[in-house]
Formats: C-alpha cells, sequence, structure tokens
C-alpha cells in the first residue's frame, strides 16, 4: 500500500506545474518624463536592478514621454525582459503619453495601464516621422529600401513583445507602420493595454490579488496596503543627463577645443589644457552615447583645424572663415535623429560661430599689431634699447657691465660709469655694446 501512495506522490510533483508563491515586499516607483535618453535608461536599468536586490514585488514605471532614442529603449525594454521582478508600465498622470519608444517600452512590461486621458502609439521609426510629425505615407510601401527595413525591424520586434506578455499584436504593428495612437479606453477594449486606474493607489488596488509568471515563477501580488518607494534619479543620472544634452556635448567640446588652443599658444598657463582636456573628453564621451552623424563629427574636427591653423599660419582670414563654416554646418547635422529635445539649436550653432568669428579677428588683429612693431631682436633690437648699469669694472672705469634682453652684456662708454645708471645702447660690436650716458641724450 506504501509503495503505490510513494508512485502516485512522484507522478504529482513531476506533472504538477511550478509553484504559485505570494509575492511580498515594497512597491519600487521609476518616473520618466521626458524623451527616452541615456540618461533615462541608466536610471530605469538600474532602478531595476536595485529594486530586485531589495527585495521589492514590483517596480511600477510612470511613463510620460514623446519617444526617444532607439538604443536607449531597446536597452530599457532588454532590462524589463530580464528583471526578476514584475514591471507594470503606468502612463500617468492624466494627459501624459508614451508615444514611439514609450509605446515598446509599455508593451514590453508584464503590467500595461494607463490613466484616463492618456494615450500611446505612433510607434514609426523617428527618422521617418515622429510623433510631432508622423510620417505622411506608409513607409513600409512607400520609403526606401532602408527605411522599409528600419519599420520592419520595428514590426517584428513590437510584435514579439505584443506576444510575449499576450497583447493586440496587430494593433502594435499598425502602431510602427501607419504611426496610429489610442487613448487609454479604447486601448483597454483592444487589449493593448491590461486596465485603467486614476492613480497609483488605485492601480495598485486593482493589482492586489494579481497572478502573473516572471520567468519560470508564478506570482501573486499583494500590493493592498504595501509599501509605495519612490527612488529619484540618483546624482549620476542627473550628471548624465545634462552631459548627454547635445548642445551641452557642443559647447563642452567647444571648450575644450579653445582651452587645449590658448595652452599652446601660451605654454605654462596650465589652467587652459587642464580644463580644456577634461572639457573635450567629457564632450566627447557624451557624444558616443548619442546618435552622432560621424560627417557632421568630421567637418566640426575639420572646421576646428582650420581655426586652430589661422592661430598658427598667416592665412589672412582663408582658413578662419573655411573654418567657420565647415563647423556650422557639421554642428547642424551632429545628432543623427529627429528625436524631440535631441536636436541642437540653431540659435547656439550660430552663437557659437560667431565667438570662434571673434576669436579669430582677435588672434588675426594681434598679428597684425605683431608685423608692424619694430624688430626687438638681434643686433636692431639692441641698439637704442635703455639699459641699466649692473656692475663696473674696477681697472676701467668707463667699462662695466648691463642685463638686456635677458642677457648679460659688456658695455663701454666715454665716460665712467656708475652701478645703477642709466644708459643708452648706440651700437653693437661683437659681444661688446658701445652706450652713451642717459643724461647725455644718447637715444
Amino acid at each position: 500500500m506504501r509503495m503505490p501512495c510513494r508512485l502516485a506522490l512522484a507522478l504529482l510533483l513531476c506533472f504538477a506545474g511550478p509553484a504559485c508563491f505570494a509575492a511580498s515586499g515594497p512597491v519600487r516607483v521609476l518616473s520618466v518624463d521626458g524623451a527616452i535618453g541615456p540618461a533615462s535608461a541608466d536610471y530605469l536599468v538600474r532602478g531595476i536592478e536595485r529594486a530586485a536586490e531589495d527585495g521589492a514585488q514590483l517596480v511600477v514605471l510612470e511613463l510620460d514621454t514623446p519617444g526617444g532614442l532607439d538604443a536607449s529603449m531597446r536597452r530599457i525594454v532588454k532590462a524589463i525582459l530580464a528583471s526578476q521582478v514584475p514591471v507594470a508600465g503606468f502612463v500617468a498622470p492624466s494627459g501624459a503619453r508614451a508615444a514611439s519608444a514609450g509605446t515598446y517600452i509599455l508593451y514590453a512590461c508584464h503590467i500595461a495601464a494607463m490613466a484616463p486621458g492618456t494615450n500611446l502609439g505612433a510607434a514609426t521609426p523617428v527618422r521617418l516621422g515622429t510623433p510631432d510629425k508622423p510620417a505622411e505615407k506608409p513607409p513600409a510601401r512607400d520609403a526606401g529600401p532602408m527605411a522599409r527595413k528600419q519599420v520592419n525591424d520595428a514590426a517584428a520586434y513590437i510584435r514579439g513583445l505584443a506576444q510575449l506578455r499576450g497583447r493586440n499584436a496587430e494593433w502594435a504593428e499598425r502602431a510602427v507602420r501607419e504611426a496610429v495612437s489610442l487613448a487609454a479606453h479604447e486601448a483597454a477594449a483592444q487589449k493593448v493595454i491590461d486596465l485603467q486606474a486614476r492613480d497609483l493607489p488605485d492601480l495598485l488596488r486593482q493589482l492586489d490579488g494579481r497572478s502573473l509568471r516572471v520567468g519560470e515563477r508564478a506570482l501573486t501580488l499583494a500590493t493592498a496596503g504595501a509599501t509605495v518607494e519612490r527612488q529619484a534619479p540618483d546624482w549620476r543620472a542627473r550628471l548624465l543627463a545634462v552631459l548627454t544634452d547635445p548642445s551641452v556635448a557642443l559647447i563642452l567640446m567647444m571648450i575644450g577645443i579653445y582651452g587645449l588652443i590658448f595652452e599652446l599658444a601660451n605654454p605654462g598657463m596650465a589652467l587652459p589644457g587642464v580644463l580644456g582636456g577634461i572639457c573635450l573628453l567629457l564632450g566627447l564621451y557624451a557624444l558616443q552615447m548619442l546618435p552622432v552623424n560621424y560627417a557632421g563629427l568630421a567637418l566640426i574636427a575639420l572646421g576646428l583645424a582650420f581655426m586652430v591653423g589661422e592661430a598658427f599660419v598667416a592665412s589672412f582670414g582663408v582658413l578662419g572663415i573655411g573654418g567657420i563654416v565647415s563647423f556650422v554646418v557639421g554642428a547642424l547635422i551632429l545628432i543623427d535623429t529627429e528625436v524631440p529635445g535631441y536636436g541642437i539649436p540653431p540659435g547656439l550653432v550660430v552663437a557659437l560661430a560667431l565667438l570662434s568669428a571673434a576669436l579669430i579677428v582677435g588672434l588675426l588683429g594681434m598679428a597684425l599689431r605683431t608685423r608692424r612693431q619694430a624688430v626687438v631682436s638681434g643686433t636692431a633690437g639692441l641698439v637704442g634699447s635703455l639699459a641699466t648699469v649692473a656692475a663696473v669694472d674696477s681697472e676701467q672705469p668707463c667699462a662695466g657691465w648691463v642685463q638686456l634682453q635677458g642677457e648679460r652684456w659688456r658695455v663701454l662708454a666715454a665716460r665712467p660709469l656708475a652701478v645703477g645708471q642709466p644708459v643708452w645702447v648706440l651700437a653693437r660690436k661683437g659681444l661688446l655694446l658701445e652706450v652713451a650716458l642717459a643724461d647725455e641724450g644718447g637715444g
């Protein structure tokens, strides 16, 4: 009798599904308000990882975004798919949107929710149309081969996410190919999202007791009365948000270049070189995280090289003007995306170009003034100079020494000399200077 019971128990354990565990712990809330970029991706990825380490039972992503960079969006999606903690995407508050990249992120979440008065969609790749300016024609039919590849890849990507979460895959593909959008109540009716909630407390009430699968585990949420912890971006995320602003990155790069130019023009000053090196490295670090058009970067580098050349080569402004033109064109096409918030304002480009022009005019003026000055080195530079007697020859009172142009010279006068007496240089004979006393009017 004992053997059949053991066999039955073994068969039950073999064919039974995975156990359903009751989740416990706090609810971690991460908020994104603005375009999706390297800074927001770093904040969300690190926040999801930290929530798992701290034993949170649920991560809520509050989204209000017009879209963002593809690389940053995919990094966030990978973090959600690999998360050991269930992630709920919540488009809130009322009036918010999860457009473009936000739609992909919402589809990737284990739970998708929206507040009334919000919308999602317009997920066409931004090269063909942005949420503010969607493509006028279906890109899959009318765009070029490269554009069709991008759209097909994006459509397959979001369809895969929809199938993974059991949501409306057909509408997801339309959001990519036709840039369609949905309001919250329509999204719930078409099973694009899982539920609507007025606010975060309402969302947590509706999720209490909800079962879902995270990886190989089946979980039951216990969010009623759970502690809510809001995690704000740390100093790293805030610094990254500033650095990855294309305008800031360009300004840092310009400060770096000009700092190095001033250091080369005035060796030993140290401060311009140190400040320039730091700013240049920070600017390049920021640019490597952004979708940079390398033709634009090359034009900026060429323009800066021309400007540096103008400082050392007398081209009468040809190199300088060419450098300014090259810099302006390069700066305007530097960022290779149409995502809102990631363009460089033309006004800033013009201001930097005018600053560069002012510096070049200043350098040219200094060069012209230098050319008009009398020669101040060699024999011509010595004759007519005023010097002070530093020492007198004890055996020959009319001879002595002076310090002139950083060198010690032997001098000879028609009258006896005295230490500290001013003299004029009349002529040079080898290593000897003929001088006259200043009170004789030799100058």
